[in-house]
């Protein structure tokens, strides 16, 4: 087992007063550096003990874009400068993020070391590097650890196809689903691949299907849990679930609220960031759903862990790594005058998501129209989605506006 540094093997009560002393330090450099939580926590008791965190207010990710809306970019949130900052994100949403200038400063390179990655690997990166941060903040955990690091982004398999043999890159990061479409082009035009043996993915669900198809490949690929906003939150070792990262709080609560639940309970994710300096998330509401699972005393990490992805407190889905809105849904629906009503339909084929935007229309209109529809789909949610007409009436009046039919067992 490889480990990143002493801190994941860390007596758990060691690990909880020095959490409390860097909370508690959070918290104080959050109320001085930023107007949000300036504003926010001003009439909050000190913190005294881990407990006391659940006293502080939430601030919940789907409240980012209206938080963001009269006071850009970052809602105040940022406890630096603008010119201090490294790059700037516009995630869909939109939902600003910002990234500054400490290595490794998304947190990434535990997650890497636990997937068995190391300074001698060649890591083909498919995230994307252009308007979302996952591409720089994978890249960041590399570097950290001593990786070379191929851009590839994401799609174009015949380049990345190409990157791979000319390169003979071996690790994989990118979502889920990527790298099969890769292989399977390979597969398809005669290219020799097996230079790539493992990997690490996020931002989207790692279906069984998935997993069997790259244990038959001899890929071994780790899963780990991150976020735009909060980088890594939990990852995958060779024990049970995903164990929570050192330098984050992660607390389950009954969704809607800021109530802790108890441990084996299913609830909404809430993240306390520990150590970033530049964006001090406190109790950040994700809108994932998940647990905390028993302890396991015979685990080498000593870490809490989740139990993963267990779904949404709201309607807000990931599909093909990027969060699909119901506000963006209201936005398509705006910019067609022939849109009475709009569902958008997440599903998943041989382990690759797929997506449909179900109108229902006042008129019947050309195949150019619906063209234009699904043009500002993408345009509005980065996805591309077939676009499937019905007469009005005939969508399910049940306040359903993204409905998620991915299984996850």
């Amino acid at each position: 087992m490889v480990i990143l540094d002493v801190l994941e093997q860390r007596d758990p009560q060691q690990r909880q007063l020095e959490q409390l002393a860097q909370l508690q330090a959070q918290v104080a450099y959050a109320r001085k550096n930023t107007d949000y939580f300036a504003n926010s926590l001003a009439n909050c008791a000190d913190i005294a003990t881990l407990d006391d965190l659940q006293k502080l207010p939430l601030v919940r990710k789907s409240d980012l874009m209206d938080l963001q809306k009269p006071d850009a970019p970052f809602a105040g949130m940022n406890a630096v400068p603008m010119s201090e900052l490294k790059n700037l994100f516009l995630s869909p949403g939109p939902i600003a993020e910002p990234m500054g200038r400490q290595e490794n400063e998304h947190r990434l390179a535990r997650a890497m070391a636990a997937a068995g990655i190391n300074a001698n690997d060649r890591v083909l990166n498919c995230f994307s590097y252009h308007h979302t941060p996952a591409g720089l903040m994978f890249e960041g955990g590399a570097t950290k650890i001593g990786c070379s690091v191929y851009p590839g982004g994401a799609g174009m398999r015949d380049d990345q196809i190409k990157a791979i043999q000319a390169f003979k890159l071996n690790t994989y990061v990118g979502t889920p689903d990527f790298l099969k479409l890769i292989i399977e082009k390979a597969e398809e035009t005669g290219e020799n691949l097996t230079s790539i043996t493992k990997g690490l993915v996020s931002g989207g669900p790692f279906f069984p299907q998935l997993k069997d198809f790259y244990q038959s490949h001899n890929v071994a690929i780790k899963e780990c849990y991150a976020t735009a906003d909060l980088g890594l939150i939990a990852y995958q070792d060779d024990d049970t679930g995903l164990v929570i990262d050192e330098d984050v709080i992660v607390e389950i609560v009954t969704p809607g609220t800021g109530n802790v639940v108890a441990d084996g309970q299913v609830g909404e994710v809430v993240v306390t960031l520990l150590t970033n300096k530049v964006y001090p998330l406190i109790r950040f509401a994700t809108g994932d759903l998940s647990m905390i699972l028993p302890n396991d005393h015979s685990a080498k990490r000593t870490n809490k862990r989740l139990k993963g992805w267990l779904g949404r407190a709201d309607q807000t889905c990931k599909v093909k790594g990027m969060f699909v809105h119901p506000k963006q849904i209201a936005e398509i629906i705006a910019a067609h005058s022939e849109i009475q009503k709009a569902r958008f339909i997440v599903d998943a084929v041989d382990g690759q998501d797929t997506a449909i935007l179900q109108v229902e229309l006042a008129i019947n209109i050309s195949d150019k129209t619906m063209a234009k529809i699904a043009e500002t789909v993408k345009n509005i949610t980065k996805i591309s989605a077939k676009v499937e007409p019905f007469k009005v009436g005939q969508l399910p009046n049940d306040g359903i506006i993204i409905e998620d039919c991915r299984s996850y067992e």
